[in-house]
């Protein structure tokens, strides 16, 4: 690869970095064609980008962005996918997922959302995240509840007074 090559892949790192606010490392190796082939599938019907990078690109390429990725620089060892989503747990759920028939891919760490996951074991931290429409979801659920106890206690204290008075007026 020469150096052109090189600043190429790395301006094109730079700029998904810098789009992407949900960015995961992982180790796949050690999976044959066909478990890989599953997985790349599985990436895109959950709307996952993966792809195989270089480790040391990939550095330079976190260097020249303008985020913070704090130690994700150092977890750059050995085979590095990065998996990129519009969705926080949506990469993680997919790797717990995958891990049920194989002990890969093995999570080095991700970036969500301006915070930093550090190892395998921030798995299940990881999978619980809730995405944007989840959170946006659970606050309308708990505006509207207020206001439907409210609207039922009003429909049912106007039966009941409407009944009161139909009965006494039948008296």
């Amino acid at each position: 690869m020469t150096r052109e090559e090189k600043s190429q892949v790395i301006e094109a790192l730079t700029s998904q970095l810098s789009e992407g606010n949900i960015i995961y490392l992982a180790d796949i190796s050690g999976l044959n064609a066909s478990q890989t082939s599953n997985l790349r599938r599985a990436c895109f019907k959950a709307n996952v980008k993966l792809s195989v990078v270089k480790n040391t690109l990939l550095e330079k390429a976190m260097e020249k962005s303008d985020k913070d990725f704090g130690e994700l620089p150092s977890m750059l060892k050995g085979n590095t996918s990065m998996m990129l989503s519009e969705t926080g747990n949506a990469p993680a759920k997919l790797i717990k997922e995958f891990r049920k028939k194989s002990d890969k891919p093995l999570l080095k760490g991700a970036y969500v959302e301006e915070a930093i996951y550090v190892g395998d074991d921030q798995l299940d931290a990881l999978v619980n995240i809730k995405s944007k429409e989840e959170v946006i979801g659970d606050i309308i659920g708990l505006l509207q509840s207020p206001a439907k106890n409210v609207v039922s206690a009003l429909q049912s204290g106007g039966s009941k007074l409407s009944g009161i008075l139909k009965t006494l007026s039948e008296k």
